[in-house]
């Protein structure tokens, strides 16, 4: 598989950025190593190649400026995870759903910890709004980008 990969540094943090010829794929935690992506594509073919557009829109989403992304999205993931990424999508800008809700969504109310490994494999944090699900109780749960990305983001849309 062939992706291609930019990185974006945006206050004081370094992203990587990767998309295929089909849109973006893959954007990386904060400071975090190329070696990320692997994780999630085991057989890329990294090359570097400048995303200018996809750089630009995360940009201004976390400058605040923006609030949906218009980009293409190459996703691949299990029928569930599909299912679960697309459910978070949802979710609008400024808000917060939990875990068990999501569950609800796809109409499998009993997968509350199905739903939080999907959450955990979603590959394009702040497109798919990931951050945005929370637990029932509202005590912190995990967020590849970190907890404190993931605070970040909310206080960024809460104002927004």
């Amino acid at each position: 598989m062939n992706i291609y990969f930019d990185s974006l540094n945006y206050n004081n943090n370094k992203y990587f950025i990767c998309a295929t010829d089909n849109g973006i794929n893959f954007i990386g935690s904060p400071n975090q190593e190329l070696e990320e992506v692997l994780n999630f594509y085991p057989e890329a073919n990294l090359t570097h190649r400048k995303l200018e557009r996809e750089k630009q829109e995360i940009s201004e989403y976390l400058a605040g400026e923006r609030k949906q992304f218009d980009l293409p999205i190459d996703l691949a993931g299990t029928e569930f995870q599909m299912k679960v990424w697309n459910a978070i999508r949802s979710i609008p800008y400024g808000k917060t759903t939990t875990y068990l809700e999501i569950a609800n969504m796809i109409n499998n109310p009993k997968a509350i910890r199905a739903v939080g490994t999907a959450v955990g494999r979603n590959p394009i944090l702040m497109i798919i709004p990931c951050h945005r699900v929370i637990r029932t109780d509202c005590k912190d749960s995990g967020y590849r980008g970190g907890l404190a990305m993931k605070k970040e983001l909310l206080i960024l849309e809460k104002r927004g």
